[in-house]
């Protein structure tokens, strides 16, 4: 077992949609197929929490990969367990879709 702290790290909305843009972070939502299909992060990768599976998370090819959902609880929540199964995953989007709309960021509607 590691002695290595479990803690999740909040990033911004603005903070996490310049690093996908700029191809440092990875964005993986882990909403519901229902919720995706209402409204969608643009250029998330879609993993439910509901059937996650670690060996289901793409190459990162050298980026860092950030957890997302409605309002960061699931997201956050999913970061402590995959790190508790030893994954390195610590970064989240705080407040979620949330807070990404309240940032005016851009929303994928209708599927």
């Amino acid at each position: 077992m590691s002695d290595r702290s479990i803690t999740v790290q909040d990033l911004a909305p603005v903070e996490v949609a310049k690093g996908v843009e700029e191809g440092r972070y990875l964005l993986i939502d882990v909403r519901e197929l229902n919720e995706v299909a209402v409204e969608a992060y643009p250029d998330a990768v879609v993993l439910p929490l509901s059937s996650f599976d670690p060996a289901d998370i793409p190459d990162l090819q050298g980026r860092e990969l950030v957890f997302a959902c409605r309002s960061g609880n699931r997201s956050a929540r999913i970061s402590h367990a995959i790190q508790a199964a030893g994954f390195p995953y610590d970064k989240h989007l705080a407040g979620g879709m949330i807070a990404w709309k309240a940032a005016g960021l851009p929303v994928r509607t209708g599927g």
